[in-house]
């Protein structure tokens, strides 16, 4: 039996599809020995031999879901980087996760909060397709008092260099003498979106914290601790008929 060649990786746990898919763009991905770079490729697994990167892919049997606390000052990317700056790999020896698993997403190198781990590329892409709109929330502190004016122009959207952004929800949890603290939640999955959002309106992001993704939150965990989390817990999604 064939399948797609970007599934077949992400059932081994190495990555999700997407990622796969550059991965066999880049011309990373061997088949039987040769370079594949047709992202539609079929394989089949009980014949075929998969490298990536080098590496001989096997399907992983057990499914594994860790919720980790990341610290600022972590890249949410596995292996080195070529700054010498701290990443994913640095962390998982840190803290003792031995699994071999990858981000769901991402978190910036200078935010923090809930990160879903996991093995199972296919619901990781699942979660991290924009057309399922997960919802992920955040706890904002910017720089400054949060006007009223402003914040109503928050709730309505704004135009940014890559579109129009609404938060899903978006309220004060408390004033500071310098600073706002907000809670706001979304499901784009754009590139630096709440603090692009936040200085469009004149308030710089201080700290940004993730708080939530679906009904999986970070409930009391500190920075670098982590659990495993229960499938039953993961999003649902509804199977799309075909037409």
């Amino acid at each position: 039996m064939e399948v797609r060649l970007n599934k077949y990786i992400a059932s081994t746990g190495y990555c999700s599809r997407r990622k796969a898919d550059e991965l066999i763009e880049k011309g990373k991905v061997k088949v039987n020995g040769k370079i594949v770079k047709e992202l539609g490729a079929k394989i089949n697994p009980n014949k075929d031999k998969v490298e990536v990167e080098g590496k001989l892919l096997k399907p992983k049997q057990k499914k594994v879901y860790i919720k980790l606390y990341k610290p600022r000052g972590y890249l949410t990317q596995l292996g080195k980087d070529k700054f010498g700056r701290k990443t994913l790999s640095d962390l998982y020896k840190e803290v003792g996760i031995k699994e071999k698993v990858f981000p769901v997403g991402r978190l910036d190198y200078e935010s923090e909060g809930l990160l879903l781990l996991t093995n199972d590329g296919d619901t990781a892409n699942l979660i991290m397709h924009p057309k399922n709109k997960v919802k992920k929330t955040y706890i904002v502190e910017v720089k400054g008092r949060v006007n009223l004016e402003k914040f109503n122009k928050m709730r309505k959207g704004i135009h940014l260099e890559d579109g129009f952004f609404k938060p899903d929800e978006i309220k004060i949890l408390k004033k500071k003498r310098n600073s706002t603290l907000l809670e706001i939640t979304i499901h784009s999955g754009q590139k630096r979106i709440i603090r692009r959002f936040m200085k469009a309106f004149g308030y710089p992001v201080i700290r940004l914290i993730r708080t939530k993704i679906g009904k999986i939150s970070l409930d009391n965990l500190k920075p670098g601790q982590w659990e495993k989390v229960d499938k039953s817990l993961l999003p649902v999604f509804k199977e799309r008929k075909k037409t």
